[in-house]
């Protein structure tokens, strides 16, 4: 299997456990669930869970990685579907799609962001509790990752330094967590579930390849939001500068900000090598990354 049949066997496992383990939409409140479906199978690439699938193949064990890469994948949604809404990034499209709370209304879509959060951790729970410490660190690893001090405190940072000055240590401090968190999580997840789950140092290695590949994920979707349509990306373009964001182009334009994706996706690639173990597919996802164009 090559890589992009590999990617597409992945994305059609992932969308099939999705459809799997998500509450169906004749499930009361079948309204909730409905806008919780709509969100969810709108689209997207599916990388986050990708990556807990990546993680795992580097030290491959008997334990399954879908109910961990689906976890990450409502966590991700969660947060599409709250940074949409008018108080945050006020986003009318979503993956190609009305956001939910225009497709449904404000109210229904910050309670469908609400109900992916601890189905989350029910799905790690319920899905390891064979193996309670390895269910335990997975919770530990997404609930630091996507809360105050992660990516809800980025998004914070995010919404309070619209319109001001470019300032590179609040960028930074921005895409570390908003964005390079929930990637980091998703690779320390994939290598928990594997063999080398408990190696310290493979576990460290990993993490900065996950902040490294984040920073460069950000820089590049910088890059997007100004060089393609709305319609190819899925979502508004030249959002960002509308509201007053500040972005590596904002700070030191288009041509550093591709320097800085290169950059930053040599020293993912450069940190793997330190992990050791069947890191073939990460490697091809990490260059795919880079050159991705929506």
């Amino acid at each position: 299997m090559n890589f992009n049949e590999k990617l597409k066997h992945l994305q059609d496992l992932i969308n099939q456990g999705l459809d799997n383990l998500l509450p169906k939409n004749t499930e009361k409140p079948a309204h909730l669930h409905d806008a919780m479906r709509y969100s969810m199978n709108a689209g997207g690439k599916r990388i986050r869970p990708i990556l807990v699938f990546a993680a795992h193949e580097i030290f491959p064990s008997d334990l399954d990685p879908l109910p961990a890469a689906i976890a990450v994948e409502c966590i991700h949604t969660y947060s599409l579907i709250h940074d949409d809404l008018p108080a945050m990034d006020n986003s009318a499209l979503r993956r190609g799609m009305p956001s939910c709370h225009i497709e449904y209304d404000e109210a229904t879509a910050i309670l469908a962001g609400d109900a992916f959060q601890p189905l989350a951790f029910e799905l790690l729970s319920n899905s390891y509790s064979n193996i309670p410490e390895v269910s335990i660190d997975l919770i530990k690893i997404l609930s630091s990752n996507a809360g105050s001090r992660k990516l809800v405190g980025g998004q914070m940072q995010d919404l309070l330094s619209e319109g001001q000055e470019p300032n590179e240590n609040e960028l930074s401090y921005i895409h570390s967590n908003k964005t390079a968190a929930m990637i980091r999580a998703s690779l320390e997840m994939g290598l928990k579930l594997g063999k080398e789950g408990f190696n310290e140092k493979k576990l460290e290695k990993i993490s900065q390849v996950g902040h490294s590949l984040g920073l460069a994920f950000q820089a590049i979707d910088d890059l997007l939001d100004i060089t393609q349509t709305s319609s190819r990306l899925g979502k508004d373009a030249d959002h960002d500068s509308h509201n007053g964001k500040i972005t590596w182009i904002s700070l030191k334009g288009e041509a550093e900000a591709r320097k800085l994706a290169i950059k930053h996706s040599e020293d993912a690639l450069n940190f793997l090598k330190f992990v050791g173990g069947d890191s073939v597919f990460l490697s091809e996802l990490i260059h795919f990354m880079l050159i991705r164009d929506f």
